[in-house]
């Protein structure tokens, strides 16, 4: 009897040594009130770390205060959707990011992949399910984030804006119908009369970032986007595309560029030039911001902060 009572003891005293370091860990995230996260390159019909790393998304968003997410393009790998009843959106998205606390805003926008399907059965898909909103293929939203803090969010579709793209109809049909100058513009006019204190733009394909995808899809982006992000003083840019994580900074730029790993199959990746940090793994962002901070957070498949950076105003 005295044996159990010493094993149940120890057993106590280890449990909640468990929730002590993990209070510790977190307390180093640099959570706010307002927390978002960002995720990408989804679409496996649940299988390789599709279902551990939506669970770990779930289970974040349970024990902290998530506004909504940022779905940043592949939501459905290979061919994109069909339709609004495409059993892809079951299987890709509704079923699998099925969590309670998941049941929050999506702010999505286009990928390469969706561009090989009907990309308007993406749009159409906001009158369907009450979390995705995608009012446009472009768009850009304001959150107040306290009673003096406000973040400017700019939406924008990236596969038209690169010729590579719009040159294969016959896979991207969709890409060369788009007024790709219109998209610029709305971004440039955006920004150029933004006054909010953060400002974040989120697109599928990287500006800055290590990868073996074609370069003429980041010499696209860096001649025709970046300037624009530049003069405006974007203090973040966000893309998936490329799966894995990276956090590049660039001479002269006073963005940070960030490549959000893939929510499923992840890839391999170097340094290059302006690498702050890289990881080969899978998961998800988490941004937080107040008046002061906004702060990324890398999260493994697990859950588990793999990387940490704040900006300061």
């Amino acid at each position: 009897m005295k044996f159990n009572h010493f094993i149940l003891t120890i057993f106590v005293l280890a449990a909640f040594a468990s929730c002590e370091t993990k209070q510790k860990d977190e307390s180093k995230l640099g959570l706010t009130d307002y927390n978002f996260l960002v995720g990408n390159d989804l679409g496996r019909n649940g299988f390789f770390d599709q279902k551990t790393i939506a669970a770990s998304m779930g289970q974040f968003a349970y024990h902290h205060d998530i506004d909504f997410v940022a779905a940043a393009g592949d939501i459905h790998h290979f061919n994109g959707v069909a339709s609004v009843t495409d059993p892809l959106w079951m299987t890709n998205y509704e079923l699998i990011y099925d969590h309670p606390n998941l049941m929050l805003d999506w702010y999505a926008i286009l990928g390469n992949h969706e561009y090989r399907g009907n990309t308007q059965a993406c749009l159409d898909y906001s009158k369907v399910s009450r979390r995705w909103i995608m009012p446009s293929r472009y768009y850009t939203i304001v959150k107040k984030v306290d009673d003096s803090t406000t973040l400017r969010l700019v939406f924008i579709d990236t596969a038209p804006l690169i010729q590579k793209y719009r040159k294969k109809t016959d896979v991207y049909p969709d890409a060369v119908k788009q007024d790709d100058m219109a998209q610029l513009h709305f971004i440039d006019s955006v920004l150029t009369s933004s006054t909010e204190t953060w400002k974040v733009v989120i697109g599928h394909h990287p500006i800055y970032a290590y990868t073996t995808k074609d370069s003429s899809e980041r010499a696209d982006m860096q001649a025709r986007v970046d300037p624009i992000l530049r003069k405006n003083k974007v203090d973040f840019y966000f893309n998936g595309h490329i799966h894995n994580f990276q956090h590049v900074k660039v001479k002269g730029s006073p963005v940070e560029y960030i490549t959000n790993s893939s929510g499923s199959l992840s890839r391999p990746v170097e340094k290059m030039e302006g690498t702050q940090f890289c990881s080969p793994k899978s998961g998800f962002a988490v941004c937080s911001v107040d008046a002061k901070n906004f702060t990324l957070n890398f999260m493994d498949k697990y859950g588990e902060s793999i990387y940490t950076f704040t900006k300061s105003k």
